[in-house]
């Protein structure tokens, strides 16, 4: 730490004023900033959302909470914070401010020789579990459906590795789902031709079959080389059940289960390098990580041909196989698992349901479709490398026949639809486009019953913006429903009042200007024009004053804040692909994929690929990796996740 201190202090104070519009500045400045603008709220006494400045010491103390002071710099940078009615610092002051913690933050993650940050083992989450099953034995049969369910970790996917531990209900669950899988792959003629790639005749003996058919399986299986002991042991249970009479391809499929129950197939296993310094991983392991990333299932034979010759670790081998995969269907195994979570929309009809008696037109084929929607425009994006802005606004999307009747566009859509979704561009008078204008998004977004402009505002900053606010205090009253208080006023009227309370005010300043721009779609994602038979007020504001009206000029408003916008889906994709939380030295791989996507017009691609060819993706610590020691004065709780 003592060595990133001083970096830091370097990078402090040898900055050119060529180089930015605001000198740094001392911490002794920063911290009389604080002290004069922050700390009133922001105390050990009683710290406003769990921050407490005055715990803040010194620049490694500030160093060492980064995601925090991520928080506190969004905050100030945008007029966020001090809130409306406390003393506000100067412009000029703000800019200090604002300068020394973005100095400080950057150059520390970058400071010192790359570190691939954490590499946790972790279990193959259900839908990995699912799709390599299905590649493994070519059937097309949910392995899966009976096993428990996954947690989403700190980055909200499912397949973070905190969460995906093995409980003695997975063991047992995983051996019945074995063998049900396999006594499927028996019944299929193709699968079994797969599978059984060698038999015993007048030249080649039983036993050499076997090794043949186990060798090749277990390759695919534990996505690498076997061993000779591990192939030995799966011989000897072949051995045992051929011995009592059992016929050569059950003896087979026997064997096979034990491979099926292995932690080397139910988990992803990596080999630790020795020393402390960072070290590629192998082309095998490399060939899992890409595989994982971008289909949510094993390497097929090409990546695994490639490792063998260990090419695929080369720049543009790795390049040319990630656009390869890209245009493989599996790569919609990243689609579906990427944006159903990021967006939430996977939710929608599991945890969320629109009720019925309200919404009686609300079918199982229109939530279908409405699901669908966000996956294959992504996917779209991503195949024809369109700037990853287009999620925010677009031209096209893709609806099918109850789709564009929801979106009430079926009479000006050319080329006739049927039940499949296809690609149509939007009419001109269209206010569709983006995902903020998705169905399914407006409609997880939503009580039940009604549109929620605290919970869009809330979905618009947690997903978009990345700067969610903290949950309520548990004394916040609730939004009156009676009758007397909604008749004949809007949802905004009703919220305005909720407003009056001071203890509601302070979160509902920043969400429902945001959620009102959403306002002119009800909970099921339909247009509308009045609420409660009264015109409907799609105003609003970002935090930090940016003013829109309705959603075509939300769309625009988000677009001018791009940087935040993409940087979030930037450390979203990265937490994903990497399978865990992102921790300090994470957020320079994060700035690097920005430079890129910068000067590339966002392109979907190059976020792909500045991720598969990171640090952290083709490289793991050594196994005696030392952390950093911490000062002293450095808060115990730093919001970093623990590697």
């Amino acid at each position: 730490m003592r060595y990133i201190f001083l970096t830091v202090v370097i990078a402090l104070s040898c900055a050119s004023p060529a180089d930015a519009d605001v000198k740094p500045i001392s911490f002794d400045r920063t911290k009389a900033l604080l002290e004069r603008y922050c700390t009133d709220c922001h105390n050990a006494d009683a710290p406003e959302a769990d921050l407490d400045l005055t715990a803040y010491g010194s620049v490694d103390a500030v160093v060492a909470a980064r995601p925090k002071w991520e928080q506190v710099l969004h905050r100030v940078r945008n007029g966020e914070m001090p809130p409306d009615g406390s003393e506000a610092p100067t412009l000029d002051e703000r800019d200090e401010l604002v300068e020394w913690i973005e100095t400080a933050l950057r150059s520390a993650a970058c400071a010192g020789p790359p570190d691939p940050g954490p590499t946790p083992i972790r279990r193959l989450n259900r839908s990995e579990y699912r799709n390599t099953i299905r590649d493994l034995l070519g059937v097309h049969f949910d392995a899966a459906h009976a096993l428990p369910a996954d947690g989403a970790g700190g980055a909200g996917f499912d397949n973070a590795a905190e969460t995906l531990f093995l409980s003695p209900v997975h063991a047992e669950k995983y051996l019945d789902a074995a063998r049900e899988a396999l006594d499927y792959a028996a019944k299929d003629v193709r699968s079994r031709k797969r599978l059984i790639i060698a038999r015993p005749d007048e030249k080649t003996s039983a036993d050499d079959a076997a090794r043949k058919v186990l060798s090749r399986f277990t390759l695919r299986a534990f996505r690498r080389p076997p061993t000779d002991r591990e192939i030995e042991r799966l011989l000897t249970l072949y051995r045992t059940a051929a011995d009592e009479g059992t016929p050569f391809d059950d003896a087979i499929m026997y064997a096979m289960q034990a491979v099926l129950i292995s932690p080397h197939f139910l988990f992803r296993v990596e080999q630790i390098p020795e020393g402390t310094r960072p070290q590629p991983v192998d082309d095998y392991e490399l060939a899992t990580r890409l595989s994982y990333f971008l289909w949510g299932s094993m390497p097929d034979d090409r990546l695994l041909d490639l490792a063998r010759k260990n090419e695929l670790h080369k720049d543009d081998v790795l390049r040319a196989e990630t656009l390869r995969m890209l245009k493989d269907r599996k790569a919609r195994g990243l689609a579906e698992s990427f944006v159903g979570q990021w967006l939430g929309t996977r939710s929608l009809g599991v945890e969320y349901q629109p009720d019925p008696e309200v919404f009686r037109r609300y079918r199982p084929e229109l939530e279908s479709a409405m699901k669908e929607e966000p996956v294959v425009v992504f996917l779209d994006i991503l195949r024809e490398n369109h700037s990853l802005l287009t999620l925010i606004d677009a031209d096209f999307t893709y609806v099918n026949l109850d789709l564009a009747r929801h979106y009430g566009i079926d009479k000006k859509i050319e080329g006739g639809l049927r039940q499949q979704l296809r690609k149509v561009d939007l009419p001109e008078d269209s206010h569709r486009g983006g995902v903020l204008t998705m169905a399914a998004v407006l409609a997880v977004s939503s009580y039940p019953d009604r549109t929620s402009p605290v919970l869009r505002g809330q979905w618009l900053l947690s997903n978009i913006l990345g700067t969610p606010s903290p949950p309520p205090p548990p004394d916040v009253p609730e939004l009156s429903e009676d009758e007397d208080a909604t008749s004949g006023k809007t949802l905004r009227e009703r919220l305005l009042a909720h407003r009056a309370n001071p203890t509601c005010a302070s979160c509902h300043d920043r969400l429902d200007p945001l959620g009102f721009g959403l306002e002119n779609f009800d909970a099921i994602g339909r247009w509308r024009t009045t609420d409660n038979e009264q015109p409907i007020d799609a105003s609003g504001a970002l935090p930090g004053g940016l003013t829109f009206n309705g959603p075509d000029e939300l769309k625009q408003v988000l677009l001018q804040r791009k940087d935040e916008t993409m940087r979030h889906l930037t450390t979203k994709m990265l937490a994903f692909a990497l399978g865990r939380g992102l921790v300090n030295e994470d957020y320079c791989t994060v700035d690097q994929i920005m430079e890129r996507l910068a000067a590339n017009e966002y392109r979907a691609q190059e976020l792909l690929l500045g991720i598969v060819e990171s640090v952290p993706f083709r490289q793991r610590r050594g196994r005696d990796h030392k952390q950093p020691a911490l000062s002293t004065d450095v808060p115990a709780t730093t919001g970093e996740e623990s590697p």
